[in-house]
């Protein structure tokens, strides 16, 4: 039996990934046209990963530059300037709201994100949410690390993960729990994934209700 949801944030609770992908754009529009396509598809291709492992990756192998800490200290801040006010203000997947609002006494929830710990814990304050997690987990915490210290006193069996991402995906492999893809348009990354799929959290209760009878 479902006892713990974990959550990932964006694209999961909050339709927030595009303004994270036109971030990158513009913090990198100096760069020229080429170097910002590949810094944009690399993003996509890591969404679950945390900005500061993608400044770092983007100047060692796209930019092919060394990054010093003022610089990656300015990048960071402002990507956090380019972004808070509008994840804040972004719209909740279908059926997240409505799932938090009504199962919050029912299940133990967490978010486990790649945002930083101070700006994922700000975000959620500032939409009147953080009611609903028992714990909320950020950047630099690895999400692996993250989902191992909620189960520390739990059932593996007990868990599930509602994810994005490979990154989230992952991280609940390497925990031995449950994981459910939320896909936009089509199956994407998760295709070739053996894993319970749905396209907004308005399918989310049935889903944990499907993998509560393979118990």
């Amino acid at each position: 039996m479902i006892k713990v949801i974990i959550f990932d944030f964006d694209g999961v609770i909050v339709e927030s990934v595009d303004i994270k992908t036109k971030a990158f754009a513009e913090l990198f529009k100096k760069e020229g046209g080429d170097a910002v396509k590949k810094i944009v598809d690399y993003h996509l291709a890591n969404t679950g990963v945390s900005r500061y492992e993608k400044f770092r990756y983007i100047y060692r192998q796209i930019l092919k530059r060394d990054l010093s800490d003022g610089e990656f200290k300015g990048l960071c801040d402002r990507f956090a300037d380019l972004v808070m006010q509008s994840v804040v203000e972004a719209p909740y997947v279908k059926g997240a709201e409505a799932f938090l609002k009504e199962h919050a006494t029912k299940y133990k929830l967490f978010v486990v994100s790649a945002t930083p710990q101070k700006e994922i814990e700000e975000i959620i304050r500032k939409r009147n949410i953080a009611h609903f997690f028992s714990a909320i987990y950020g950047a630099p915490t690895k999400k692996t690390d993250a989902v191992k210290g909620i189960l520390e006193n739990g059932d593996p069996e007990s868990a599930v993960y509602i994810g994005d991402a490979i990154s989230d995906y992952n991280a609940a492999k390497d925990n031995r729990i449950d994981f459910i893809a939320r896909i936009d348009k089509d199956k994407g990354i998760f295709s070739d994934i053996d894993c319970l799929k749905i396209r907004n959290l308005t399918y989310l209760e049935k889903a944990i209700e499907e993998l509560g009878s393979s118990y």
